[in-house]
């Protein structure tokens, strides 16, 4: 198998110009342009020969080749038709990388990881667009996937917002969604000019590594989802009255006064000063209020 030769520069020009590739704003593509944090990116997801790889958004394939050195079988999933003929070239030397042009979100992840791994979990990889890695994370998380881990490149700020607790200005639905499938771990701080062309903000590789089972338990896990989301979608309201405001619930003022005060807080608490424990705790109560009624 080939050495990898992306990830320097001169490389990657040398590449993007023979294509004529030009950067389409709409997918967020910034490409990596640095060795050492590709081999942060490669040790800190815990590559083995053993492993089944789902890739997100190759690119140009820097990281899908040196991933082709480390597993047994790399899915490389790429969004734009432009770059599939640079995949093809830049990875015909590495015989163990199989090349999907369709949108990640549309992709049945769990026949692939039946097809290609047994249906034994899978780890993930991805360099995202700062506009989608929510939804992409989230789906990854919701759909049932078998997952071991998702090692990927985000914006630093997102990457931090992960892995806070209550109390902070950055914790919210994502923090505990995130928390509540898997153990957030930021493993690196990557600055623009390791990328090109160079985003305007910071990045951090972070590693989530999925729970056996998550650490509290629910009664009703698309509930108490629906009680998180509602108490961030109006940060400054207070946790009352963004469950009464939302669109996603059907409960009385007196329910949802009852269920919060069930909690030992007060009827002025906000949705950030609350613990997964306690979200988990309000959406059984929540529930219980309508099997008692």
């Amino acid at each position: 198998m080939k050495q990898p030769s992306l990830g320097n520069p001169q490389n990657t020009i040398a590449v993007l110009q023979k294509y004529q590739f030009v950067f389409q704003k709409k997918f967020g593509q910034n490409f990596l342009i640095d060795t050492h944090v590709l081999d942060k990116i490669i040790r800190a997801a815990d590559i083995g020969p053993d492993d089944f790889v789902l890739e997100i958004g190759p690119g140009i394939g820097t990281m899908t080749q040196y991933l082709a050195c480390a597993a047994r079988k790399v899915a490389a999933v790429e969004i734009d038709r432009a770059l599939i003929p640079i995949l093809e070239d830049t990875l015909s030397g590495y015989e163990n990388v199989r090349i999907i042009n369709q949108d990640v979100l549309k992709v049945d992840l769990a026949a692939l990881a039946e097809e290609e791994n047994g249906g034994k979990p899978i780890k993930v990889v991805a360099n995202l667009p700062y506009y989608i890695t929510t939804p992409i994370i989230m789906g990854l998380f919701e759909k049932q996937i078998p997952l071991q881990s998702i090692t990927v490149m985000v914006q630093k700020e997102v990457a931090e917002r992960m892995q806070v607790g209550p109390g902070t200005k950055d914790y919210g639905a994502l923090s505990l969604a995130v928390q509540y499938y898997a153990e957030p771990y930021i493993v690196a701080y990557v600055p623009p000019n390791c990328f090109m062309p160079r985003p305007k903000v910071g990045s951090a590789v972070i590693r989530l590594t999925r729970h056996e089972k998550p650490p509290v338990e629910v009664k009703d896990e698309k509930l108490m989802f629906q009680v998180i989301r509602a108490s961030f979608g109006q940060r400054r309201k207070t946790l009352a009255n963004g469950l009464k405001n939302s669109p996603e619930l059907d409960y009385t003022k007196e329910e949802i006064e009852a269920a919060i005060l069930s909690l030992g807080k007060g009827a002025s608490i906000r949705g950030e000063a609350l613990t997964l424990a306690e979200f988990a705790a309000l959406a059984d109560q929540l529930l219980l209020s309508r099997s008692g009624s």
